[in-house]
C-alpha cells in the first residue's frame, strides 16, 4: 500500500482543538480516518516550527490521499501537505527507467 507523509498546519481554531483533546485525541481521531478509508496510522509526530504535526499514513491509492488532504483542509482547522513517500525498490525501478530529458539551455 503507497505510504504517504502528511505535514498539517494547524489555524488558531485547530490549535484549541488539540489543546482540548489533547495529542492521543488527534491521534485517535486520525487513525479512525485512516482506517475509515482503508488505510492505517503509521505514526504521528507533533512539532514546532513551520509544521505542526507530521503523519506517516498507508492509503490506498493517489485519489484517497487527495481526498483525505482535502477532508482535513476543508474543516478550516488547518491545512494539509502531502508527500508521496518512496520505497528503496521502488527507487530501484526509477533508477532503471532511460528518459529521455534535455535540460535548459543545453
Amino acid at each position: 500500500m503507497p505510504k504517504y507523509l502528511l505535514e498539517a498546519h494547524y489555524s488558531t481554531e485547530g490549535a484549541k482543538g488539540v489543546m482540548k483533546e489533547g495529542g492521543s485525541g488527534r491521534r485517535a481521531a486520525l487513525a479512525k480516518m485512516a482506517e475509515g478509508v482503508g488505510g492505517k496510522l503509521e505514526s504521528l509526530h507533533f512539532a514546532f516550527g513551520g509544521v505542526d504535526a507530521f503523519l506517516v499514513v498507508d492509503l490506498p491509492d493517489n485519489v484517497t490521499a487527495a481526498a483525505v488532504a482535502l477532508s482535513i483542509s476543508q474543516t478550516g482547522a488547518g491545512s494539509v501537505k502531502t508527500v508521496v513517500l518512496l520505497t528503496p525498490e521502488e527507487m530501484d525501478q526509477a533508477a532503471k527507467k532511460s528518459i529521455e530529458y534535455r535540460a535548459p539551455g543545453r
